[in-house]
């Protein structure tokens, strides 16, 4: 007990009460704003690797952004990345951020489908797929269902078959060896069931949107229910998003 006690006053509590207002520590990049103020828009596109910024007007896709902060070390005056890890959105627009706009990236609860709402409302379990992922998705997706994090609380969990699941998490950029075993994961869940993709790969390719060895056609034949970006999502990230989808309205 003693032993115990001295680890709680060494480590502190780790598990989080309340997931959807936790303080993220660290270096954590999360929601960026683009001020008004005057920059070199082209110089500030050219930075990015993945076209996630355009110029005129600046904007930033988050579905692109790798987070890695470039543009925000050189152009500070322009570009800032808060500590606001609410970054999910089922509105594949909404993930763009404007210049002189500080609003937050939220899920619409309109465009959310009635059967997810009121058949997946407090009870989701969802079978992973990584389409080519390099991991560290797949890593942010086990921790939001560690003891920290505690995803399972509120009736969401990962299952090993697709015949359990209510719908699919997507993970990496979907490579032609992996798009015929992602169809057959989805063929296999029963309807109603739900699309989901974390991370900057899985929304848009990421590094690789332009590589001959994707095959995302699989993401223009289904509706996608939620985007969640990150490189690679935190897991305060994926909970909320998760939340918002099965809990609003």
């Amino acid at each position: 007990m003693l032993d115990n006690l001295k680890i709680l006053l060494h480590q502190g509590k780790q598990f989080i009460p309340d997931v959807t207002s936790a303080e993220v520590p660290g270096v954590f990049r999360g929601r960026p704003v683009i001020s008004a103020v005057a920059a070199d828009g082209e110089k500030l596109a050219e930075l990015c690797p993945t076209g996630a910024i355009t110029s005129s007007p600046v904007t930033l896709d988050l579905g692109r952004c790798t987070f890695c902060g470039e543009c925000a070390r050189q152009f500070p005056e322009k570009i800032r990345f808060t500590k606001d890890y609410k970054l999910a959105s089922n509105d594949r627009n909404r993930l763009i951020i404007w210049e002189g706009v500080d609003t937050p990236v939220v899920v619409d609860p309109d465009r959310v489908r009635k059967e997810v709402r009121n058949v997946l409302g407090k009870s989701m379990k969802l079978r992973q797929v990584s389409a080519a992922g390099d991991n560290s998705a797949e890593w942010e997706l086990n921790a939001a269902n560690n003891v920290q994090f505690d995803m399972g609380r509120f009736g969401i969990e990962f299952v090993a078959s697709p015949r359990h699941a209510d719908g699919v998490v997507i993970t990496g950029p979907v490579s032609e060896n992996m798009a015929e075993p992602l169809q057959i994961c989805y063929d296999a869940v029963p309807a109603p069931k739900v699309v989901v993709l974390a991370g900057t790969d899985a929304i848009s390719g990421g590094i690789f949107e332009d590589s001959p060895a994707l095959e995302r056609r699989f993401l223009d034949k289904y509706p996608v229910d939620l985007y969640i970006p990150g490189n690679p999502p935190h897991p305060l990230t994926i909970i909320n998003g998760l939340l918002d989808l099965t809990r609003k309205g």
